[in-house]
Protein backbone atom coordinates (compact mmCIF):
# COMPACT_ATOMS: atom_id res chain seq x y z
CA UNK A 1 0.00 0.00 0.00
CA UNK A 2 2.53 2.41 0.71
CA UNK A 3 4.08 1.63 -2.98
CA UNK A 4 1.36 3.13 -4.17
CA UNK A 5 0.92 5.79 -1.77
CA UNK A 6 4.58 6.91 -2.68
CA UNK A 7 5.33 10.24 -4.32
CA UNK A 8 5.74 10.02 -7.94
CA UNK A 9 9.74 11.12 -9.18
CA UNK A 10 9.60 14.56 -10.18
CA UNK A 11 10.26 15.29 -13.64
CA UNK A 12 13.02 17.62 -15.04
CA UNK A 13 12.97 19.65 -18.28
CA UNK A 14 15.81 17.72 -19.45
CA UNK A 15 14.06 14.18 -19.06
CA UNK A 16 10.92 15.52 -21.15
CA UNK A 17 13.87 16.67 -23.54
CA UNK A 18 15.28 13.54 -23.54
CA UNK A 19 11.67 11.88 -24.29
CA UNK A 20 10.75 14.38 -27.02
CA UNK A 21 13.75 13.52 -29.09
CA UNK A 22 13.70 9.92 -28.69
CA UNK A 23 9.75 9.79 -29.96
CA UNK A 24 11.12 12.60 -32.64
CA UNK A 25 13.74 9.97 -34.02
CA UNK A 26 11.12 6.73 -33.45
CA UNK A 27 8.82 9.27 -35.36
CA UNK A 28 11.10 10.25 -38.52
CA UNK A 29 12.65 6.21 -38.79
CA UNK A 30 8.94 5.23 -39.15
CA UNK A 31 8.29 8.02 -41.05
CA UNK A 32 11.49 6.83 -43.98
CA UNK A 33 10.54 3.27 -43.63
CA UNK A 34 6.64 3.29 -44.26
CA UNK A 35 5.39 2.00 -48.24
CA UNK A 36 9.36 0.63 -48.07
CA UNK A 37 10.33 -2.95 -48.81
CA UNK A 38 12.10 -1.98 -45.20
CA UNK A 39 9.29 -3.00 -43.10
CA UNK A 40 9.12 -6.87 -43.81
CA UNK A 41 12.89 -6.76 -43.78
CA UNK A 42 12.79 -4.92 -40.33
CA UNK A 43 10.24 -7.90 -39.29
CA UNK A 44 12.68 -10.64 -39.55
CA UNK A 45 15.43 -8.41 -38.14
CA UNK A 46 13.39 -7.95 -35.32
CA UNK A 47 12.08 -11.89 -35.38
CA UNK A 48 16.03 -12.56 -35.12
CA UNK A 49 16.54 -10.17 -31.91
CA UNK A 50 13.97 -11.82 -30.04
CA UNK A 51 15.00 -15.15 -30.53
CA UNK A 52 18.96 -14.16 -29.24
CA UNK A 53 17.23 -12.81 -26.43
CA UNK A 54 15.29 -15.89 -25.86
CA UNK A 55 18.94 -17.42 -26.01
CA UNK A 56 20.52 -15.33 -23.61
CA UNK A 57 18.02 -16.33 -20.90
CA UNK A 58 17.79 -19.78 -21.85
CA UNK A 59 21.70 -19.67 -21.55
CA UNK A 60 21.97 -21.54 -25.01
CA UNK A 61 26.24 -21.52 -24.91
CA UNK A 62 26.43 -22.15 -28.37
CA UNK A 63 24.13 -20.15 -30.14
CA UNK A 64 25.12 -17.80 -28.16
CA UNK A 65 28.36 -18.35 -29.46
CA UNK A 66 27.44 -18.29 -32.66
CA UNK A 67 25.53 -15.13 -32.39
CA UNK A 68 28.29 -13.28 -30.29
CA UNK A 69 30.93 -14.46 -33.80
CA UNK A 70 28.39 -12.97 -36.76
CA UNK A 71 27.04 -10.02 -35.10
CA UNK A 72 29.97 -7.52 -36.11
CA UNK A 73 29.23 -9.05 -39.94
CA UNK A 74 25.35 -8.65 -39.30
CA UNK A 75 25.49 -5.32 -38.24
CA UNK A 76 27.95 -4.57 -41.76
CA UNK A 77 25.13 -6.68 -44.12
CA UNK A 78 22.47 -4.55 -42.77
CA UNK A 79 23.92 -1.60 -43.50
CA UNK A 80 24.58 -3.17 -47.13
CA UNK A 81 20.66 -4.03 -47.59
CA UNK A 82 19.31 -0.83 -46.38
CA UNK A 83 21.98 1.54 -47.97
CA UNK A 84 19.16 3.26 -49.83
CA UNK A 85 16.85 3.94 -47.28
CA UNK A 86 20.23 5.78 -45.10
CA UNK A 87 21.18 7.08 -48.23
CA UNK A 88 17.57 8.92 -48.16
CA UNK A 89 17.56 9.56 -44.79
CA UNK A 90 20.85 11.84 -44.80
CA UNK A 91 20.11 13.54 -48.06
CA UNK A 92 16.28 14.69 -46.34
CA UNK A 93 18.58 15.21 -43.23
CA UNK A 94 21.24 17.66 -45.36
CA UNK A 95 18.66 19.38 -47.28
CA UNK A 96 16.47 20.65 -43.77
CA UNK A 97 19.85 21.69 -42.45
CA UNK A 98 20.43 23.65 -45.44
CA UNK A 99 17.81 24.72 -46.86
CA UNK A 100 18.86 23.63 -50.15
CA UNK A 101 14.91 22.71 -51.29
CA UNK A 102 14.66 25.54 -54.13
CA UNK A 103 10.60 25.99 -53.97
CA UNK A 104 10.97 27.56 -57.46
CA UNK A 105 12.52 24.79 -59.20
CA UNK A 106 9.97 22.22 -57.85
CA UNK A 107 7.41 24.89 -59.26
CA UNK A 108 8.70 24.86 -62.62
CA UNK A 109 9.18 20.70 -62.74
CA UNK A 110 5.56 20.44 -61.92
CA UNK A 111 5.14 22.56 -64.68
CA UNK A 112 6.17 20.70 -66.81
CA UNK A 113 3.84 17.87 -66.29
CA UNK A 114 0.88 20.42 -67.26
CA UNK A 115 2.85 21.03 -70.42
CA UNK A 116 4.03 17.61 -71.25
CA UNK A 117 -0.29 17.01 -70.42
CA UNK A 118 -1.11 19.83 -73.01
CA UNK A 119 0.98 18.02 -75.85
CA UNK A 120 -0.29 14.81 -75.14
CA UNK A 121 -4.07 16.45 -75.48
CA UNK A 122 -2.97 17.89 -78.70
CA UNK A 123 -1.54 14.66 -80.15
CA UNK A 124 -3.82 12.06 -78.70
CA UNK A 125 -1.05 10.51 -76.59
CA UNK A 126 -1.72 8.31 -74.05
CA UNK A 127 -0.17 8.96 -70.79
CA UNK A 128 -0.22 8.87 -66.91
CA UNK A 129 1.69 10.89 -64.69
CA UNK A 130 1.90 9.93 -60.99
CA UNK A 131 3.09 12.11 -58.12
CA UNK A 132 3.95 11.28 -54.73
CA UNK A 133 3.08 12.77 -51.67
CA UNK A 134 3.47 11.64 -48.35
CA UNK A 135 2.85 8.26 -49.06
CA UNK A 136 5.69 6.14 -50.37
CA UNK A 137 5.14 4.21 -53.65
CA UNK A 138 8.50 2.32 -53.44
CA UNK A 139 6.53 -0.94 -54.20
CA UNK A 140 5.08 0.58 -57.43
CA UNK A 141 8.27 2.47 -58.50
CA UNK A 142 10.04 -1.90 -58.58
CA UNK A 143 8.00 -2.46 -60.83
CA UNK A 144 9.20 -0.76 -63.05
CA UNK A 145 11.93 0.64 -65.08
CA UNK A 146 13.97 2.94 -62.56
CA UNK A 147 15.16 6.33 -63.96
CA UNK A 148 16.01 8.91 -60.91
CA UNK A 149 16.33 11.43 -63.52
CA UNK A 150 15.52 15.39 -62.83
CA UNK A 151 11.74 16.02 -64.06
CA UNK A 152 11.15 18.23 -67.62
CA UNK A 153 8.93 18.28 -70.06
CA UNK A 154 11.19 17.21 -72.43
CA UNK A 155 11.65 13.69 -70.56
CA UNK A 156 8.39 13.11 -70.24
CA UNK A 157 7.90 13.50 -74.01
CA UNK A 158 10.44 11.38 -74.98
CA UNK A 159 9.13 8.59 -72.61
CA UNK A 160 5.33 8.72 -73.61
CA UNK A 161 6.05 8.77 -77.39
CA UNK A 162 4.33 5.97 -79.12
CA UNK A 163 7.18 4.50 -80.49
CA UNK A 164 9.51 4.86 -76.94
CA UNK A 165 9.91 1.39 -75.01
CA UNK A 166 8.76 3.05 -72.12
CA UNK A 167 5.81 4.50 -73.18
CA UNK A 168 3.79 1.64 -71.60
CA UNK A 169 2.55 2.27 -67.90
CA UNK A 170 2.69 5.03 -65.71
CA UNK A 171 5.47 7.16 -65.04
CA UNK A 172 5.97 7.93 -61.20
CA UNK A 173 7.65 11.28 -60.04
CA UNK A 174 8.67 12.44 -56.65
CA UNK A 175 9.56 15.67 -55.81
CA UNK A 176 11.20 17.24 -58.97
CA UNK A 177 12.66 14.17 -60.36
CA UNK A 178 11.40 10.76 -62.06
CA UNK A 179 11.77 7.85 -60.26
CA UNK A 180 10.51 5.28 -62.58
CA UNK A 181 8.85 4.68 -65.73
CA UNK A 182 6.79 1.77 -67.53
CA UNK A 183 5.35 0.63 -63.72
CA UNK A 184 2.38 -1.01 -63.09
CA UNK A 185 -0.66 0.10 -60.99
CA UNK A 186 -3.61 -1.46 -59.49
CA UNK A 187 -6.70 -1.16 -60.96
CA UNK A 188 -10.02 0.25 -58.90
CA UNK A 189 -12.53 -2.23 -58.65
CA UNK A 190 -15.18 0.42 -57.74
CA UNK A 191 -18.63 -0.68 -59.21
CA UNK A 192 -19.78 2.86 -60.08
CA UNK A 193 -16.83 4.14 -62.41
CA UNK A 194 -18.00 4.86 -65.70
CA UNK A 195 -17.75 1.83 -68.22
CA UNK A 196 -16.39 4.15 -70.59
CA UNK A 197 -13.06 4.18 -68.46
CA UNK A 198 -10.52 2.44 -69.48
CA UNK A 199 -7.75 0.71 -67.80
CA UNK A 200 -5.62 4.22 -67.98
CA UNK A 201 -7.86 6.20 -65.89
CA UNK A 202 -8.68 3.24 -63.38
CA UNK A 203 -5.02 2.22 -62.65
CA UNK A 204 -5.06 6.09 -62.06
CA UNK A 205 -8.26 5.90 -59.43
CA UNK A 206 -6.51 2.41 -58.38
CA UNK A 207 -3.29 4.19 -57.36
CA UNK A 208 -4.90 7.66 -55.49
CA UNK A 209 -7.46 5.22 -53.84
CA UNK A 210 -4.41 2.78 -52.15
CA UNK A 211 -2.50 6.26 -51.37
CA UNK A 212 -2.60 9.70 -51.08
CA UNK A 213 -0.73 10.27 -54.41
CA UNK A 214 -2.11 12.53 -57.70
CA UNK A 215 -2.36 11.09 -61.28
CA UNK A 216 -2.97 12.87 -64.12
CA UNK A 217 -4.08 11.10 -67.49
CA UNK A 218 -4.49 11.98 -70.81
CA UNK A 219 -6.95 9.89 -73.34
CA UNK A 220 -5.15 8.53 -75.72
CA UNK A 221 -8.90 8.26 -77.94
CA UNK A 222 -10.38 11.72 -77.05
CA UNK A 223 -7.02 13.46 -75.91
CA UNK A 224 -8.99 14.57 -72.72
CA UNK A 225 -6.75 15.60 -69.80
CA UNK A 226 -8.09 14.13 -66.13
CA UNK A 227 -7.28 14.71 -62.54
CA UNK A 228 -7.37 11.79 -60.14
CA UNK A 229 -7.60 12.31 -56.38
CA UNK A 230 -8.12 10.26 -53.63
CA UNK A 231 -10.16 7.92 -55.64
CA UNK A 232 -12.28 10.74 -57.49
CA UNK A 233 -11.45 11.62 -61.33
CA UNK A 234 -12.08 15.21 -62.69
CA UNK A 235 -12.74 14.62 -66.42
CA UNK A 236 -12.01 16.61 -69.50
CA UNK A 237 -9.89 19.52 -67.65
CA UNK A 238 -8.19 22.36 -69.65
CA UNK A 239 -4.40 22.91 -68.98
CA UNK A 240 -5.16 26.10 -67.23
CA UNK A 241 -7.32 24.06 -64.71
CA UNK A 242 -4.84 21.45 -64.33
CA UNK A 243 -2.55 23.93 -63.49
CA UNK A 244 -4.64 26.00 -60.63
CA UNK A 245 -5.51 21.84 -59.47
CA UNK A 246 -1.95 20.96 -59.25
CA UNK A 247 -0.69 24.18 -57.23
CA UNK A 248 -4.36 23.49 -54.73
CA UNK A 249 -2.94 20.46 -54.35
CA UNK A 250 0.78 20.02 -53.91
CA UNK A 251 0.18 23.64 -51.99
CA UNK A 252 2.87 25.65 -54.09
CA UNK A 253 2.35 28.37 -56.83
CA UNK A 254 2.79 26.87 -60.44
CA UNK A 255 3.19 29.73 -62.44
CA UNK A 256 1.50 30.19 -66.32
CA UNK A 257 4.01 29.54 -69.01
CA UNK A 258 4.07 29.40 -72.50
CA UNK A 259 2.19 26.68 -74.49
CA UNK A 260 4.39 24.74 -76.82
CA UNK A 261 3.04 24.64 -80.94
CA UNK A 262 1.03 21.51 -81.53
CA UNK A 263 3.67 18.44 -82.35
CA UNK A 264 1.99 16.44 -84.99
CA UNK A 265 3.21 12.27 -84.69
CA UNK A 266 3.59 10.63 -88.31
CA UNK A 267 3.46 7.12 -86.45
CA UNK A 268 0.37 4.93 -86.47
CA UNK A 269 -2.45 6.58 -85.07
CA UNK A 270 -3.60 4.76 -81.92
CA UNK A 271 -6.58 3.83 -79.54
CA UNK A 272 -7.38 4.33 -76.21
CA UNK A 273 -8.46 0.46 -75.33
CA UNK A 274 -10.87 2.18 -73.02
CA UNK A 275 -12.96 -1.07 -73.56
CA UNK A 276 -10.96 -3.92 -74.80
CA UNK A 277 -10.06 -6.67 -73.65
CA UNK A 278 -8.25 -7.21 -70.07
CA UNK A 279 -10.07 -3.89 -68.56
CA UNK A 280 -10.49 -5.90 -65.41
CA UNK A 281 -7.34 -7.35 -64.99
CA UNK A 282 -6.12 -7.14 -61.38
CA UNK A 283 -3.12 -4.59 -62.27
CA UNK A 284 -1.80 -2.15 -64.58
CA UNK A 285 -0.66 -4.07 -67.71
CA UNK A 286 1.25 -2.29 -70.51
CA UNK A 287 0.00 -5.13 -73.12
CA UNK A 288 -3.71 -4.00 -71.94
CA UNK A 289 -3.46 -0.06 -72.11
CA UNK A 290 -0.77 2.03 -73.86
Amino acid sequence: MKQFLAPLPQVSLITVLDILLVAAVIYQFLMLIRGTRAVPMLVGVAGIALAVYIARIGQLTTFNWLVSTLIPYVIFALIVVFQSEIRHALANLGSRLTFSRAISSEADAYDDIVLAANLFSQNQTGALIVIEREIGLRTYIESGVPLDAKLSYDLLATIFRPSAPLHDGAVIVQEDRIAAAACFLPLSMNPVLSTQLGTRHRAAIGITEETDAIAVVVSEESGAISLAVAGNIERDLTVERLRDRLSALLRRYVPPATLPTPIVNHGEPEVDRATGPGASDPAYSPEVDR
